[in-house]
């Protein structure tokens, strides 16, 4: 009986070091026999990549990417020595996939996964592109018109619509709602309670988008509402107006600055992405911001119409109140 004893406990401790070899934890020798089963690497699938630019006709591939295909075509010659890949290993995406997919992005607004299903990009590949993209895009931001014939031109677009002189923009703010970031989580609460990147654009009388200028030097002055204090190269509506002079002047001011609100309107429908919410970093949401305003524009220049889903254009004078304004 003493033996069979022996003999056991002599199995149990040589069974203990098989196990243990190369360790001091308990049981580690037997998790460290299965580890290889664990670090597999995962097999690469490579889905099937149609030729977007040949599957749609012009209607259909605007509707789904907002730019018709000549204009995408532009974009990537403008994009290639960014986007274009430095081989041809690996099944690489190419510039033109890379620009079609981040504009799905863009006009939908949805998941990754979806919008890699549409393409045929893994959910991973599809945020690099969105990334890769937007960054470039923001590199492109229009500058404020500094030659005096453009200017000019500002100002009779502006003069046509309500006969108001020496404007040359209209500036507004609009929030663009995020996910609630990780880092000063409580820095992006807007004053309505949810987390907002608040952006502030100048626009033309064609609802294209312009960019800021240096410390207000300019040849005209802007249109702002009541948020915005009165400064010589801005001007506000009054807000208890009493003569009729002073009401003249507020419904020139409203008629003129509404281009600002209709052209945020415009761009946050065709771009979905602008109207719910962005479930990214803000330094990343930044950056397609950027990139939504670009395309935008080069929309606008194309002529570009997406009328699927369009809200009507509101009456002069009237407030977005579910997002309008700064907080």
């Amino acid at each position: 009986m003493q033996f069979i004893i022996i003999i056991i406990i002599i199995l149990k401790v040589r069974c203990s070091l098989t196990l243990n070899i190369h360790t001091d934890k308990p049981g580690a020798g037997f998790t460290k026999l299965f580890r290889p089963v664990y670090s597999m690497r995962r097999e690469r699938v490579f889905r099937d990549r149609s030729n977007l630019l040949e599957i749609y006709n012009n209607e259909d591939f605007i509707s789904q990417f907002r730019l018709p295909k000549v204009a995408i075509l532009s974009l990537t010659d403008e994009l290639a020595e960014v986007l274009s890949p430095a081989t041809s290993r690996s099944h690489c995406i190419p510039a033109v996939l890379q620009v079609c997919t981040a504009l799905r992005f863009y006009a939908t607004g949805t998941f990754l996964n979806a919008v890699g299903d549409t393409v045929g990009l893994s959910k991973a590949s599809v945020s690099w592109v969105v990334y890769r993209v937007s960054r470039a895009l923001s590199n492109k931001l229009p500058q404020f018109p500094n030659q005096m014939a453009e200017v000019n031109k500002l100002k009779r677009g502006f003069f046509s619509i309500a006969r108001f002189l020496n404007v040359v923009g209209a500036i507004d703010g609009k929030h663009v709602r995020i996910q609630a970031p990780t880092a000063h989580e409580h820095l992006f609460v807007n004053r309505k309670g949810y987390h907002s990147l608040n952006i502030q654009a100048v626009c033309d009388s064609d609802l294209r988008f312009l960019n800021s200028f240096e410390q207000g030097i300019i040849d005209g002055v802007l249109l702002g509402d009541s948020g915005y204090p009165l400064k010589p190269w801005l001007l506000t509506p009054f807000l208890n107006p009493t003569t009729p002079a002073q009401r003249n002047y507020n419904i020139a001011h409203c008629s003129t600055h509404n281009t600002v609100e209709r052209a945020f309107g415009v761009v946050k429908r065709r771009f979905h992405c602008l109207h719910g919410e962005l479930r990214m970093a803000p330094d990343r949401v930044c950056n397609i911001i950027c990139a939504t305003v670009v395309l935008h524009n080069i929309a606008s220049q194309f002529r570009t119409v997406y009328a699927v889903g369009l809200a009507p254009c509101r009456a002069e004078g009237e407030r977005d109140d579910v997002d309008d304004g700064v907080a």
